[in-house]
């Protein structure tokens, strides 16, 4: 048994009391409220092991898989924590070699539990449940790692192009895997989940930006710095400056065009699928902020909670749409 504490209870009591508006789904309300406090689970530490890293590593993927019917809550919070282990690699291993371990070691989980054998680690036992459950494709979860592995030589991506193949294969394969746990197969749901998984790694790429720097990193396209003149030099040293707001310009107005090219599907999308692309609410919100600011990437407000993010995500979920 593990004890699961959820902190930012402010943002858990705001979505926990939109879940009782009207009636809405009580099991859902009431999950918000046991993540809201300390509680113990008997015989779900696997389980809970997915939701507390998810909680902590990924706050606002943890808030939309709070949304999703409950039978398919536990797999998405597997899949997220998978996503989440393998995304916080680069920053957590001093070494590129050890890193690479850790790819080798996940790949070899996933051939495991493909072969019905899974090792006993919480995040294994509850993909294997999934991918027992759902029928998950495993070339998904191998994309992933493979991506994520040559991402480890932590290199600036020399065009958009590269950023937008690197954001297909590390995020648009999650979020097929989402729609598969859904039950969905739609070619306008995967056309749709492709540009929201594009869309998904570029606004990443901005997000982290501040804190790459800090380490002396930049990983923005460096075509769309050397159109403007901006050197990586004047990322790390905080530089705000018109030219380097250029290229936060276009980069952010990348990501705007795979929203809307994400939508333009919506018409023939089915309802169905429309949970697994509730990221749309958190890209939105980001792309939305970073206008405000004049697309100032360092700005101490884009580094902020946005409080309202629970009531976008209620409201976006309740209308059915992306």
């Amino acid at each position: 048994m593990v004890q699961v504490a959820v902190a930012g209870p402010k943002y858990m009591r705001v979505l926990r009391n939109i879940l009782f508006i009207k009636g809405h789904n009580v099991p859902l309300a009431e999950s918000v409220r046991a993540a809201n406090t300390r509680v113990t689970v008997p015989g779900h530490h696997h389980q809970q092991h997915c939701i507390e890293l998810v909680r902590n590593r990924d706050y606002e993927g943890f808030l939309s898989s709070l949304l999703l019917p409950a039978e398919f809550r536990n797999s998405v919070f597997a899949l997220r924590a998978f996503n989440v282990e393998l995304a916080q690699v680069q920053d957590l291993v001093s070494q590129k070699t050890i890193g690479l371990m850790r790819m080798q070691f996940w790949r070899q989980v996933i051939e495991n539990i493909y072969s019905d054998n899974p090792p006993h680690q919480p995040i294994a036992i509850e993909l294997w449940k999934a991918v027992r459950k759902h029928k998950l494709t495993k070339r998904w979860f191998l994309r992933i790692i493979e991506e994520r592995e040559r991402n480890l030589n932590e290199k600036a991506f020399r065009n958009i192009q590269e950023l937008e193949s690197y954001a297909e294969n590390a995020q648009s394969s999650f979020i097929y895997l989402v729609l598969e746990v859904l039950g969905v197969k739609d070619i306008h749901a995967d056309h749709a989940a492709s540009h929201i998984g594009k869309a998904q790694g570029i606004v990443t790429c901005l997000r982290s930006t501040p804190y790459h720097c800090m380490r002396r990193k930049v990983y923005l396209p460096l075509d769309i710095c050397l159109l403007h003149g901006v050197s990586q030099e004047d990322f790390i040293r905080g530089n705000c400056g018109k030219n380097v707001r250029d290229v936060i310009f276009d980069v952010a107005s990348q990501a705007h065009v795979h929203l809307e090219h994400a939508r333009s599907f919506c018409k023939n999308v089915p309802s169905k699928a429309y949970p697994a692309f509730l990221q749309t609410v958190v890209l939105d919100d980001y792309l939305d902020r970073i206008h405000k600011v004049d697309f100032n990437v360092f700005h101490p407000n884009l580094q902020k909670r946005n409080t309202m993010l629970p009531f976008y995500l209620y409201i976006r979920s309740w209308r059915k749409i992306y």
